[in-house]
């Protein structure tokens, strides 16, 4: 395999190809460990009993099948603009634009939410500053390393992600480490549910905020347009990175669980520090140096994914044309970077985010459901014997349909207060995606 970067273009797209196999592992690797395994532990097990790994295990088995989706889509038509640009060619532009909607949607209030989180308690450990003025600064950075190209922002994302695995391979060896010695229970490794919740039942309720944590891998395809031999490199740095991610992730839940009372996890917004601290010998302040990385990181790579994503749809001419613009030398998408980051700094600064945060997993569920039936209703309107069907990823036709049915099913175990506020978001995405659709036909008949 041939990694060494390619900075030329190809014809039809002004993005310069650069990414090779390795640092689109990373990159994916990177996103779906973020900041989210950090905290999540806890609520998991609130959700399904001490048995964190099972709901963990499950949901990387439901992502997997989304996956394999984007895989084939990716394969057969890398460009930036990934779910809304499938969406386009499968239903046209108003679904293009909902999906669209929604992955922006999240992507932006994800970038608020990890910058105040990154001014938040972590960032105190080590010095007092205003939110407003953290923000500023660190989306600022964020803007100009994503500006400065998507090389330089994937080998800084590399060096994040060890960083990040290096501290979850920290916890897990001290968890094994407390049950050497005698402490802990393994015992809670096999108790599944809750006072309020037979197994079956929360199992899929922590399924559910577990299925977030993966959450990530999907940004990938955005990039798509600017890795070399997509078709080659895409399905194996997005799976491999997603096995690596669920190993990782599994037995983090099962130290944790069998090292801490359940109560205690549930307990804390920190639950891997608790671990951290049942088996003593590390400074607790290690670990907010390496969830600052996390945080850092995932902000950087959203932050890539909705200025790509932005990108793309204004090309397929689902928001303003404007922002298409890139830079002459390093071939970014300036404009979109630019409107991305305005728009995070506005949450960050406002505090709103949380009223958003928890519709994320529901708007992205939306979305995955689009992206696994335009799987295939693409292979029906796109003819065998094409370029794009001889060689891209192919997975069974069962995968895209049972993608999709986990999709409906994982909607199912969310919160009516949360479907509340995620249809709220998907009506205004519904209106301005009429409008949308009204212009282009008004402009074709013109």
């Amino acid at each position: 395999m041939n990694d060494m970067p390619d900075t030329s273009t190809e014809p039809g797209t002004p993005l310069r190809r650069t990414l090779t196999t390795t640092l689109l592992y990373f990159f994916i690797l990177g996103d779906v460990l973020g900041a989210g395994v950090y905290v999540l532990v806890g609520q998991v097990a609130a959700e399904s009993g001490p048995a964190v790994w099972l709901p963990l295990a499950v949901a990387l088995g439901l992502a997997l099948l989304t996956a394999a989706s984007y895989a084939e889509l990716a394969t057969r038509f890398p460009r930036a603009g990934g779910a809304s640009h499938y969406a386009t060619l499968a239903y046209g532009p108003f679904v293009g634009f909902l999906a669209g909607f929604c992955m922006l949607a999240a992507g932006v209030v994800s970038v608020g939410a990890l910058t105040r989180g990154f001014a938040g308690d972590y960032l105190a450990e080590f010095v007092s500053l205003p939110v407003a003025l953290v923000a500023v600064v660190f989306l600022g950075a964020l803007a100009l390393l994503n500006l400065r190209g998507i090389s330089e922002s994937t080998r800084a994302n590399a060096v994040a992600t060890v960083i990040e695995v290096g501290g979850l391979v920290l916890v897990i060896g001290l968890g094994v480490w407390v049950l050497l010695r005698g402490d802990g229970d393994i015992g809670r490794l096999a108790d599944v549910g809750t006072e309020s919740s037979g197994p079956t039942a929360a199992v899929l309720s922590g399924a559910v905020l577990a299925y977030y944590s993966f959450v990530g891998f999907e940004t990938s395809v955005n990039v798509a347009e600017e890795t070399r031999d997509p078709r080659r490199s895409y399905p194996r740095a997005l799976f491999g990175a997603l096995i690596t991610a669920g190993l990782v992730y599994v037995l983090v839940g099962c130290v944790a669980a069998a090292a801490v009372p359940t109560q205690t996890l549930v307990d804390s917004s920190g639950p891997l520090l608790e671990v951290v601290k049942e088996a003593g010998g590390v400074p607790p302040r290690v670990f907010s140096v390496v969830a600052l990385v996390a945080v850092a990181n995932g902000a950087l790579l959203t932050g890539i994914m909705t200025s790509r994503l932005t990108f793309g749809m204004a090309r397929d001419g689902l928001l303003p044309r404007p922002l298409t613009r890139v830079l002459p030398g390093r071939r970014t998408p300036w404009a979109a970077i630019a409107a991305t980051t305005a728009l995070s700094l506005l949450l960050a600064l406002t505090g709103n985010v949380a009223t958003l945060a928890s519709t994320l997993v529901l708007l992205l569920l939306v979305v995955f459901f689009i992206v696994n039936t335009a799987a295939l209703v693409l292979r029906r309107k796109h003819p065998a014997g094409e370029r794009s069907d001889r060689d891209h990823f192919r997975a069974p036709a069962v995968v895209p349909a049972l993608g999709a049915l986990s999709c409906v099913v994982l909607a199912t175990q969310v919160e009516a207060e949360v479907w509340l506020r995620g249809l709220i978001v998907l009506a205004v995405g519904c209106v301005l995606g009429a409008c949308v659709t009204l212009r282009r036909r008004a402009a074709k008949q013109a």
